[in-house]
């Protein structure tokens, strides 16, 4: 056991220490804001304001109507009452985008409209020019009802909203919850490959340096490989809790400054999101699943690490099945969350290859009504024992791996090592 701790300091100290490391945690937040914020300005401002005439054979369409449209930027809108046969032609020299046709039978009836333009444009400005149109259209059937601008008002006014309140879990919210579970999944998914490929790289490059020969000779290949995974493992929560205690700082420092309205907005409707959800028992979770699954995966990209020698070609490819895996659970997210009590959920949240991101999707949605006791507990029993059957499987490969020079090895060449006694 003291080899193991000792081989544990030995790699969580010569990471930690790191400029690569500090660099990181630092730099990765504010990355991933500007990711964030910056996708969100660069979609706005490329979104395309189409200038549109509007050609109307039916007569139901008026200036005022268009203008009160207009008064949103999203795109323009313009009634073409006369010399519609040459916009048709000269659209384009006219500074159109396009044009659109309002058939004469519109009277009774609207429901396909096209717009003819000599090149395709984005969705989002198509939806503008639709969306505009639509509203339009709404005001013409209603002035035809003879609804009035009051009785409207009433209508969009007492429009049904539906809510969903889990009488088992008051605190559950399928909004927030699907937008935890999918941020825990994502998360968990990046780290588990970030950071398993550490652990391949590092076994890599032990090897060729021959460090690991003289390691394997004063302690067993079992504990030589729980104290790298474990050494790894906790570089990568240190990172995560330097990551939560930023995030707390700037949650705190823009909450004190923000005189804004909007600034102010935000800060209510995040403190209103974390008070209906039991915070601290989904941290556990998270920080439960996320070890987890990292202390599984990461033992067999150890293992495949130990096999390849300096070549990274063969280390993609050993590891493209590992890393498939990964992969296909961030695929069933959208499923299960759309249905968390599914057969489909129950299973890809018990078996251990997908119960660190597909279990962390279930669980925002309630305990006990959504995810019952006994399917969390098995969940996390089987993962622990996954972790430990692999950390052994993963042992007894770099116990052989590590010594092998010079041979291209296979996944099948592998599994004759690990049950080789």
């Amino acid at each position: 056991m003291n080899k193991s701790l000792l081989i544990i300091k030995r790699e969580y100290l010569t990471r930690v220490r790191k400029k690569t490391f500090i660099i990181s945690t630092i730099l990765f937040p504010l990355l991933y804001l500007g990711l964030i914020f910056g996708t969100a300005y660069i979609t706005k401002n490329s979104t395309k304001v189409l200038r549109v005439a509007v050609i109307d054979s039916s007569g139901i369409f008026d200036k005022g109507m268009i203008a009160r449209a207009n008064e949103d930027s999203s795109s323009y809108l313009e009634l073409i009452t006369s010399g519609q046969d040459s916009v048709i032609k000269n659209f384009e020299k006219m500074d159109y985008d396009g044009y659109i046709i309002i058939p004469s039978s519109a009277k009774d009836s609207l429901r396909n409209v096209t717009m003819m333009a000599n090149k395709s444009h984005g969705s989002s400005s198509i939806y503008g020019v639709q969306n505009k149109l639509n509203a339009i259209w709404s005001n013409i059937n209603y002035n035809k009802l003879g609804i009035t601008q009051e009785q409207r008002r009433l209508i969009e006014k007492n429009k049904i909203n539906l809510e969903e309140e889990n009488i088992h879990d008051k605190q559950a919210d399928s909004g927030v919850a699907s937008g935890i579970g999918y941020l825990a999944g994502f998360l968990i998914y990046f780290i588990l490959l970030i950071y398993g490929s550490q652990v391949m790289m590092g076994v890599m490059e032990e090897k060729t340096n021959r460090i690991a020969e003289v390691m394997v000779s004063s302690i067993r290949p079992f504990q030589l490989m729980l104290g790298k995974i474990i050494g790894i493992g906790l570089v990568a929560l240190t990172q995560f809790l330097l990551w939560i205690i930023f995030a707390m700082i700037i949650y705190n420092v823009t909450k004190a400054s923000g005189n804004a309205n909007a600034v102010s907005g935000v800060m209510g409707g995040i403190e209103k999101t974390i008070s209906n959800i039991n915070v601290p028992f989904i941290l556990f979770c998270f920080g439960f699943y996320l070890l987890g699954g990292f202390f599984f995966y990461s033992s067999l990209f150890a293992a495949i690490g130990s096999a390849v020698n300096e070549d990274m070609r063969e280390a993609q490819s050993l590891s493209f099945p590992v890393t498939m895996i990964v992969i296909f659970s961030i695929m069933l997210m959208a499923p299960v969350i759309n249905d968390p009590t599914g057969d489909l959920a129950f299973w890809a949240s018990i078996i251990p290859f997908s119960s660190p991101i597909i279990m962390m999707c279930r669980i925002p949605f309630g305990i006990p009504s959504t995810v019952p006791w006994w399917q969390l507990g098995l969940s996390m029993g089987l993962l622990i024992a996954g972790f430990i059957f692999t950390t052994w499987f993963a042992g007894k490969i770099y116990r052989t791996g590590i010594l092998m020079y010079g041979k291209k090895p296979s996944w099948k060449e592998m599994l004759k090592w690990a049950f080789r006694k």
